[in-house]
């Protein structure tokens, strides 16, 4: 967890469970699930279940995209980010799960059909996202994306 951050945004609440509502973070906490909301004082957000697009006309609803980094990623637009450096967006499996390995029990580890949809997903909203001059910029070395530039941490942070 980045606890510099400005906003945190997981998607259910099997993850806010397993980090006891991430209690340490000073940032805006935000979620879709109803429960989770409630249950830890989080803002939530409305979620287009079937949509695999960002959704930009209506603030406060998000496209799904089959996972919280696409999420994240819509929410950051909508909230005004005109660059945005994406990181641990490797859309594989093949490597290991997750850069902190399998989730503990309970909580959803991906399948390789996942990832397939989450790259799909993602990759599709890079034509939308640089017709609206926002610079999404992929700094994941193993990432399977290709339609967004990739270049290192460092250098993005640089630029």
């Amino acid at each position: 967890m980045a606890p510099w951050a400005d906003v945190l945004y997981a998607h259910d609440l099997a993850w806010w469970n397993a980090a006891s509502g991430a209690s340490q973070f000073a940032g805006l906490k935000i979620t879709q699930d109803p429960v989770a909301a409630s249950q830890w004082g989080l803002r939530r957000v409305a979620l287009e279940r079937g949509s695999d697009r960002l959704q930009l006309d209506r603030p406060g609803t998000i496209g799904s995209g089959g996972n919280s980094g696409f999420q994240a990623l819509n929410l950051a637009v909508q909230f005004g980010a005109r660059k945005v450096i994406l990181v641990g967006y490797d859309m594989r499996i093949d490597l290991g799960i997750h850069w902190h390995g399998k989730h503990p029990r309970l909580m959803n580890n991906p399948s390789t059909k996942n990832v397939e949809r989450w790259r799909r997903c993602l990759d599709n909203a890079a034509e939308m996202l640089a017709h609206l001059g926002i610079a999404v910029i992929n700094c994941s070395p193993v990432s399977t994306l290709s339609r967004f530039p990739k270049m290192s941490l460092e250098e993005a942070l640089a630029c």
